[in-house]
């Protein structure tokens, strides 16, 4: 069926790989929250201070989650071009998913507890959107697709039929029939 309906053999694949980058984001979700609350609780670090260390723990978490489930059949033939990649586009959301509780924090004095849980939750959500898009486009590139081989070089059908046109020297050449059926009776009519 999916080789009749690429479009529904893509749209599995991706529904796929989103619930599979779901189900190690939420498992980041959760250490992110932890390690936050954790901090938060046990130091005297400022609110934003304290969602970095944590954001850095669940970026480390979800680069192993991500490589080893999510995105395990994808190109591995340059790790640390990867690796690279990652950091830079997981800096990226580090930055819109503390930008959010730093406005928040900062801007409208919303300190709370359950305010910065609130905010902390809603940047990683805004930062986990970005974050799919660049790894899935950027850091875990697709293996290029291995096309058919094509059909046999020598010895082919092609060949075979080029070889019935040679001419046997001394032979008399065949004379080309026409492909309208009116022109192929005065063909065979020419040649009785």
């Amino acid at each position: 069926m999916s080789a009749r309906h690429p479009a529904v053999s893509r749209l599995r694949r991706l529904s796929r790989e989103v619930a599979e980058f779901a189900a190690v984001g939420g498992v980041g979700v959760l250490v992110n929250l932890a390690v936050f609350n954790l901090v938060r609780n046990t130091t005297e670090l400022p609110v934003v201070r304290c969602s970095i260390i944590a954001t850095a723990v669940a970026i480390i978490f979800n680069y192993i989650g991500f490589r080893y489930f999510t995105y395990r059949d994808r190109d591995k033939t340059r790790p640390p071009r990867e690796f690279t990649l990652f950091v830079i586009f997981s800096s990226a959301g580090l930055v819109i998913e503390n930008g959010v509780l730093f406005v928040a924090t900062y801007g409208f004095h919303w300190d709370t507890p359950l305010q910065n849980n609130i905010f902390k939750f809603l940047g990683i959500g805004v930062a986990s959107l970005f974050r799919f898009w660049s790894y899935r486009s950027w850091v875990f590139r697709a293996v290029p697709a291995v096309r058919p081989a094509e059909p046999a070089e020598a010895g082919d059908a092609g060949e075979i039929a080029r070889a019935a046109e040679v001419r046997i020297p001394g032979s008399r050449p065949e004379p080309e029939e026409p492909g309208e059926p009116e022109a192929r009776e005065e063909a065979v009519g020419a040649r009785r």
